[in-house]
């Protein structure tokens, strides 16, 4: 399924999770791939806008990813999804630390 484009005033518009992941020692490489393998069935989705990994240049233990979504619910049912359960059940205890912060834009542009 390929997702819309959006403009950047609908990308304004949603729902956005920030996501900074610590690999233990040794799972790095490990958890790239998981979240490597995440994008594809994310974005595929209905309530998700963007699902975009980042990975520290300065330290490869570090994640961090943006994911937004068309709203709250669109969260709410991307956590239900068989490949995040597995994600979590998989990689929860491999990490050292997982910080998920939302956001709701406030900014008109």
């Amino acid at each position: 399924m390929t997702q819309p484009t959006f403009g950047l005033n609908e990308l304004n518009q949603g729902f956005v999770v920030a996501i900074q992941l610590e690999a233990n020692p040794g799972k790095e490489e490990r958890l790239a791939t998981s979240l490597q393998e995440l994008i594809g069935p994310t974005m595929a989705e209905l309530g998700v806008k963007l699902f975009l990994p980042y990975r520290s240049q300065t330290d490869a233990k570090l994640f961090f990813v943006y994911e937004l979504y068309v709203n709250e619910a669109g969260w709410a049912a991307h956590q239900q999804t068989s490949h995040f359960k597995a994600f979590v059940d998989e990689m929860v205890p491999r990490l050292a630390r997982r910080e998920r912060v939302p956001f709701v834009p406030f900014a008109r542009i």
